[in-house]
């Protein structure tokens, strides 16, 4: 968070602020992006391509140019198997899939959409194309989610996942981005399209039971049984998302205790309370936006809510509210670790650069290897997917696991498994996970974390991005020496695109935002909230120094 928190946060958005829609599906279709803007070219982030129609950054044009690109790359690496398609609950997603679909079926891509034409969380897309390329040498699938995660209501995303299951990888995504662009600079010329009730009605459209095949294999990753059998009560808030239609099957199927505290779909979302900054996400970490749930927690032994995708979790607990992601990570680790039998002894841990250092301790105590990557989801799909990573988890509420035979289940962030995961911690432990997270803290010490955010120029993310650790000068940080400083991830030696300060008692890292003009400073401490904030402040002044340096004439 940065800046004030506003008097709305945590309260319903006056009807006067919510997103017009008609005029934001009139943007979509009418307003044409100039390619010579940057913030108007399609640019493939950590998760895909994101903007509003109204900023000229999320139209016709850039799904139209992206969808061409994604079919040459298919056709230049061999992939010709079916294609999973999915969407959430934004405005624009319907408007994304309908032109999508009409350059899809033009380059006669056989593709796969929700059989009740409804909506498709991103880990049914993961699973969905690795149960599909299982066992296979050729034929394989990919697949596309039409979603911008918890964004607000105005926004749309498009992010594409591999014949591994999940995000494309930087070769893929520059590829495909540098592609797009050409098709935009050339007023879409070489991008094959046909009317829309044409690509419907097309052979190549077929219909797949999304839920169906994802909620029957459910009891392979998560122990559906001992949920049921322990009576745990458990609250459900799809928070107006892809996940909302899923829930219901799982419940009958497994005949669990659990109750969809609202099933609204709604693309204004004007049934969600305001985060900090009194805009509009379905961000299940923030506190202000899960306001509903955490005030229904005494209802329930555990509740949880996904993002409009579905690929994070916000865990509430009776014992603590809403979970720190940290925190329940580091819970949901230990457990796993020592409640998988079938799980290779070897078996090691992902978790980011940013992530919390209690998840380091809980690691070492475990006896186990921790492997520390960049921010991305797509640095755990190599290892999840061979089955030397039990576990990937990011500080920003996204994990997945394997199986409980130890094999992969997705290589995408599964918010509906780490859910349900509560549940079976609480039936199985007799405590939720709150409370185990209390017992983390009295073994191996407490953690006080916290991200923020600060002002930069485009310019100075660009000078934080490619800052080299050797160039880094300071020798102290909150009165203790700098052990270590990184600009490289210690797990695989990938940049991180900014850098992380490691001190005895805590650590801050510090990347650039690719959306906004701030930069996100990480911090943790193992002291106490002063040192944090000490350490926080002493970060700002670190960063603003290199910002300083490489400015200068000299430099």
């Amino acid at each position: 968070m940065t800046g004030r928190i506003s008097p709305l946060a945590g309260k319903p958005v006056p009807s006067s602020m919510l997103v017009n829609v008609p005029r934001l599906m009139t943007d979509y279709f009418v307003r044409q992006p100039d390619p010579s803007v940057a913030s108007q070219r399609v640019a493939f982030g950590t998760s895909g391509h994101r903007g509003s129609a109204f900023d000229a950054a999320f139209n016709e044009a850039h799904i139209l140019a992206t969808t061409q690109a994604i079919c040459l790359y298919r056709r230049q690496n061999n992939i010709d198997g079916p294609h999973f398609v999915g969407i959430d609950t934004h405005a624009l997603s319907e408007a994304a899939l309908a032109s999508a679909l009409e350059v899809l079926a033009a380059n006669n891509v056989m593709t796969m959409l929700d059989s009740a034409g409804g909506y498709t969380p991103t880990p049914l897309i993961s699973h969905a194309i690795l149960t599909h390329n299982r066992g296979r040498s050729s034929g394989f699938a990919d697949g596309v989610v039409v979603t911008p995660s918890h964004n607000p209501p105005e926004d749309g995303g498009f992010k594409y996942n591999s014949p591994n299951g999940g995000p494309a990888d930087v070769d893929a995504t520059n590829w495909i981005e540098r592609t797009a662009n050409e098709f935009l600079a050339s007023a879409l010329k070489g991008v094959n399209r046909i009317p829309y009730e044409r690509a419907r009605k097309s052979d190549c459209i077929k219909r797949h039971d999304y839920i169906d095949a994802y909620t029957a294999d459910l009891n392979n990753v998560v122990d559906m049984q001992a949920i049921r059998a322990a009576g745990v009560r458990i609250g459900i808030d799809p928070l107006g998302g892809a996940g909302v239609h899923v829930w219901q099957p799982l419940i009958e199927r497994y005949r669990i205790d659990a109750t969809v505290v609202n099933d609204s779909v709604d693309p204004t979302f004007r049934f969600m309370t305001a985060d900090w900054d009194g805009k509009i996400r379905m961000d299940c970490s923030s506190p202000y936006a899960m306001t509903r749930l955490i005030g229904m927690r005494e209802n329930f032994d555990v509740a949880f809510a996904n993002d409009t995708d579905a690929d994070r979790h916000g865990i509430v607990t009776r014992s603590s509210g809403l979970m720190n992601p940290n925190h329940y990570l580091a819970v949901a680790i230990s457990y796993l670790c020592q409640n998988r039998s079938e799980w290779r002894g070897d078996i090691a841990v992902g978790k980011t650069v940013v992530s919390s250092g209690m998840i380091d301790r809980v690691v070492s105590k475990l006896g186990r290897k921790l492997v520390e990557v960049p921010v991305g989801f797509k640095w755990f799909v190599d290892g999840l997917l061979g089955g030397t990573l039990g576990f990937g988890g990011e500080e920003s509420a996204g994990a997945s696991f394997l199986r409980r035979d130890g094999t992969v289940w997705t290589t995408d962030k599964d918010g509906i498994i780490l859910g349900l995961l509560a549940a079976e911690i609480t039936a199985r432990m007799g405590r939720d996970p709150g409370e185990l997270y209390d017992r983390l803290t009295q073994e191996l010490g407490p953690s006080f974390y916290e991200r923020i955010d600060a002002p930069a120029t485009p310019q100075q993310k660009k000078i934080l991005k490619a800052h080299n650790h050797d160039q880094f000068e300071a020798k102290e940080l909150a009165g203790e020496p700098i052990e270590s400083v990184l600009s490289r991830a210690p797990g695989n030696n990938e940049p991180i695109g900014g850098v992380k300060v490691i001190a005895k008692s805590g650590w801050f890292a510090a990347r650039p935002s690719g959306t906004e003009d701030v930069y996100k400073i990480y911090a943790e401490s193992f002291r106490d909230l002063e040192h944090l904030h000490q350490i926080q402040n002493e970060a700002q002044h670190l960063i603003s120094d290199i910002f300083e340096k490489a400015q200068m004439p000299d430099s």
